[in-house]
């Protein structure tokens, strides 16, 4: 079955969404203490519900973006440059932002399905995800020739760069138990990851 998508538009939306999932944010937090206080097996249950909540918006925004772009024709390559202001705006945020004290979730004893439906609810609450996906999507992809066999690709690629991500962060923590919450390391983290975001958003402006 072709595919409409290209592979650099592919790639560059690999990236975009690992480095979305570095970014040591609310989801790498509870990641980190669900694995810390329970056990690796917690952590990858909570990545496990980051990523199924990920895969709901990613189809949602490509419903509502394939819709948008039938109506809209032309005019909405201007969704291209508010995705780019937004990435631009996103390193920049990181860049400032100030770090706040977490602790780690103490329930040792708590069921799979608690460390799932954590990472699940946190997702779903977060509306900043479902704004990345409608503001990055029309960017790298044509959404109006998109395809089921197009939209399977891009589930995968989340999978692969979410649930990646995630699950590195669960190994790491229980082995070296609070390390990534140390907010010295959080901080330098914020910074690399907010200067990639510029770029990103810099060079979708900047590309036709």
């Amino acid at each position: 079955m072709q595919s409409s998508l290209t592979f650099s538009g592919t790639v560059a939306l690999f990236g975009v969404m690992i480095v979305g999932a570095l970014i040591p944010g609310v989801g790498v937090l509870v990641v980190s203490a669900r694995s810390a206080a329970s056990g690796f097996i917690h952590g990858a249950f909570t990545t496990l519900g980051i990523v199924v909540g990920d895969i709901i918006f990613i189809l949602l925004a490509i419903l509502g973006l394939s819709i948008l772009v039938e109506t809209m024709g032309d005019l909405f390559v201007l969704v291209k440059y508010l995705g780019g202001a937004y990435l631009v705006w996103l390193g920049i945020a990181l860049w400032r932002s100030k770090l706040k004290t977490v602790e780690a979730e103490g329930a040792v004893d708590s069921s799979l399905l608690s460390s799932f439906m954590t990472g699940l609810f946190i997702t779903l609450g977060d509306q900043k995800a479902i704004l990345f996906y409608f503001g990055v999507f029309p960017a790298f992809f044509d959404l109006s020739a998109m395809s089921y066999f197009d939209v399977s690709i891009i589930v995968v690629i989340a999978i692969v760069a979410v649930g990646g991500v995630k699950l590195g962060y669960a190994f790491m923590v229980d082995r070296s138990k609070f390390f990534l919450i140390n907010p010295r390391v959080r901080e330098r983290m914020n910074k690399i990851t907010g200067c990639v975001m510029i770029g990103a958003g810099i060079f979708l402006v900047a590309t036709n």
